[in-house]
């Protein structure tokens, strides 16, 4: 996802009516004595201080608006160690710095981000304007942490343990969590779980739902261990990540299964998006007993991204004809890239500036080793090839990676294992919750984490493979 921009400005409004209150105070105290007044005004002003400094402690939070689409921020304002979480975004503890100043304001600053919070306390409430990259929005703070309902989050007490484990993939250190379910042997089922692209921690978070803690609280029910781990870069990281390509994904994933072979002797894979795709690049090695595509893509990187590029620039309501040159310039430069030849210039196309502009900002992602070979990756030559058995979910309205091409590509592929299940899951996004539009700016709304109904399919399948 691309970053947010946002900023906050100072209310005027406040500080002027507390000036108008506090001279009209002092008026009707002038006949009282220029002693008693003075002592009168600096216990105002010292109580007025001491009430504004401990308001402004403690958890608030507040939502930005950016067209349309909501996006929670929540300031811990401890004078020992400020962070700021963007739960929505699955950003937590985010060092700030802060400034309090008179008649109730305050700075934060976040330099991670490159962004500014000012505002103003007004009793129950602080309002201001939040700042990133020269962009403002408005955003008031109430007391509290604003935290949307997510019913399906596991909560224990738990039928089943858990371990903290580190496996390493070269001098790349993974940290997980091993989910063994109640009298587990050497003999129960065993999944490693890989999530999609971005950078993400073990239970995939997203908007506070923690899809891979849901999945293995309910696999460990059924009897079936599971691994899940963070991604290379959530836990720190001395390289750049954008260096680093499905592949060394790949190799991270299978450091892991080392670890689960270590234990166990049936071994599988369940893997989300990327992940899913990675599920089948490791099952045609047959590194697994089995594997789970949850959304993966299983045509190439350049289709998938054309495709969600035409999908979100008709959301947006572009023209036809502009979708379609845009498109068209794209699936060019993805061919160009992966031949090796200089990619095509937008400078004589009839788009629009602003998607020349994001036309160029693709051209440079082009030039990282992630992008240039996630366009290549094509797992359909890989599919005959895969033996094991293969459950594959793709859901009706996700629009990230299309259900009819990619289930389409996995009957055509694969050898046809009896026990080969490739489903389409009716109304279900691409994190396959029950959802209405399918748009990623949908998902925050829905208290749903996964479908029930997919939960079941999963341990169901799985449970009929023992």
């Amino acid at each position: 996802m691309a970053d947010t921009a946002f900023e906050v400005g100072i209310c005027h409004v406040f500080n002027a009516l507390v000036w108008m209150v506090f001279t009209r105070f002092v008026y009707l105290q002038a006949n009282v004595g220029v002693m008693i007044r003075k002592l009168l005004v600096a216990a105002v002003v010292l109580l007025s201080y001491i009430t504004v400094a401990t308001a402004q402690t403690g958890t608030w939070s507040g939502k930005l608006d950016i067209q349309g689409t909501k996006l929670t921020l929540t300031f811990h304002l401890d004078d020992e160690n400020p962070t700021m979480d963007s739960p929505d975004q699955g950003a937590k503890g985010i060092p700030m710095q802060i400034e309090r100043g008179g008649l109730g304001k305050i700075t934060v600053k976040i330099p991670a981000l490159g962004a500014t919070y000012e505002g103003t306390w007004m009793i129950r409430q602080i309002v201001g304007t939040f700042k990133q990259m020269n962009v403002e929005f408005p955003l008031t703070l109430t007391p509290g942490e604003n935290k949307p309902k997510r019913p399906q989050t596991p909560v224990g007490p738990f039928p089943y343990t858990t371990e903290e484990v580190t496996f390493a993939n070269e001098d790349i250190v993974l940290h997980g969590t091993l989910t063994l379910p109640e009298g587990y042997t050497d003999q129960t089922p065993a999944l490693i779980m890989i999530t999609g692209s971005g950078i993400q921690n073990r239970d995939e978070e997203l908007f506070d739902h923690k899809p891979f803690a849901v999945i293995a609280d309910a696999l460990a029910r059924a009897g079936i261990a599971t691994l899940r781990y963070d991604d290379r870069g959530f836990n720190g990281y001395e390289g750049n990540l954008n260096d680093c390509t499905i592949d060394d994904f790949k190799t991270d994933a299978l450091a892991g299964l080392e670890l689960l072979r270590s234990r166990f002797s049936h071994v599988g894979v369940i893997g989300h998006s990327e992940g899913g795709t990675i599920a089948m690049m490791l099952a045609s090695e047959s590194q697994v007993d089995y594997a789970v595509s949850l959304a993966g893509m299983m045509v190439s990187g350049a289709e998938t991204l054309v495709k969600q590029n035409r999908i979100a620039l008709t959301d947006a309501g572009l023209p036809e004809e502009t979708v379609n040159e845009y498109c068209r310039l794209l699936s060019e430069a993805f061919d160009a890239c992966n031949d090796g030849k200089p990619l095509p210039s937008a400078a004589n196309s009839d788009l629009p500036e602003a998607l020349k502009r994001n036309y160029q900002a693709v051209m440079a992602q082009l030039q990282t080793p992630y992008l240039s070979r996630f366009i290549a990756v094509d797992v359909r030559p890989l599919l005959p090839q895969i033996t094991c058995p293969v459950l594959a979910l793709n859901g009706t309205k996700d629009i990230q990676v299309n259900y009819e091409t990619n289930l389409e590509a996995l009957r055509n592929g694969l050898s046809g294992n009896t026990a080969d299940v490739i489903h389409e899951v009716e109304g279900v996004n691409h994190i396959f919750q029950t959802c209405t539009t399918g748009r990623v700016d949908e998902y925050k709304e829905i208290e749903e984490t996964i479908s029930p109904d997919v939960l079941t399919t999963i341990t169901n399948w799985l449970s009929g493979l023992k």
